[in-house]
């Protein structure tokens, strides 16, 4: 370890240190008694590697764990493909607020739900999302040793209360917001940069996503990759500096004891 010289870490959220499907599923199964809904045998097939969510009002599902996967999946996909626009040019920046208020629209239309307060109350979900169990003890360990910069898609406001429900704690804050655009679009990376007042390769970007710890490493920070269950798992081809299989594990890495 002693070729990593690292004098900050700079942490991705969602689905890194939150459990975001979670919290959405929660969302999404609370939609039940506005639609009139319960428990039961699904209207629909199970989502597969191939499904094609559909919105129609003839394919309402029921709100089993097949159906709360369906519309999770239909929110899911509605974020990404708004998000690439949005990079790609296509669209005009919106902060993560409003691409949530869209696809909780989205998902409350397939689920028979009219009622705009729980709309609205969907689309807070977004905010309030779990911590993976070894989160809270794991950033307080990393703190010890290193300032912690937690970088986020989710708007300033987003983050704020994301951070308040999980209970996760920084010395810094950053949201794409700031940037006006989302990661892995360099600039996200470079709030983080500028913010710590050092350079890119002494910076570990810690992430459950490949796809983020690439953006970060084309911008010259060192990268650890975190495993996670709803992740985005390495490629034979990407090399990553470390690779652990939790919080606990990143700080074993970083050589950090127990007590720190």
């Amino acid at each position: 370890m002693a070729e990593l010289k690292i004098d900050a870490l700079v942490f991705d959220v969602l689905g890194t240190l939150v459990d975001e499907p979670a919290g959405l599923r929660t969302g999404i199964r609370a939609l039940g008694p506005s639609a009139g809904l319960s428990p039961g045998p699904s209207a629909v097939p199970s989502v597969g590697p191939s499904a094609v969510p559909s919105v129609g009002p003839s394919a309402v599902p029921s709100l089993d764990a097949p159906g709360t996967e369906r519309l999770l999946l239909l929110w899911q996909r509605h974020i990404e493909r708004e998000q690439r626009r949005i990079l790609d040019g296509d669209r005009p920046y919106l902060p993560s607020d409003a691409l949530d208020r869209e696809a909780a629209r989205i998902v409350a239309e397939a689920a028979g739900v009219e009622d705009s307060a729980a709309v609205q109350e969907l689309a807070g979900a977004a905010r309030r999302l779990p911590p993976w169990p070894d989160t809270v003890a794991g950033l307080a360990r990393l703190a010890g040793r290193f300032p912690l910069i937690g970088l986020s898609n989710a708007s300033r406001t987003a983050l704020l209360e994301l951070n308040a429900h999980a209970g996760l704690r920084w010395h810094q804050a950053l949201s794409a917001e700031d940037a006006r655009a989302y990661k892995p679009d360099p600039a996200v990376y470079r709030l983080a940069v500028t913010v710590a007042g050092r350079p890119p390769e002494r910076l570990l970007m810690v992430a459950a996503h490949a796809w983020d710890l690439r953006g970060a490493q084309a911008l010259g920070l060192r990268t650890a990759y975190v495993a996670r269950p709803v992740g985005d798992p390495p490629a034979p081809s990407d090399r990553f500096d470390l690779y652990a299989e939790d919080l606990a594990d990143l700080a074993r890495q970083l050589e950090l004891p127990r007590g720190v």
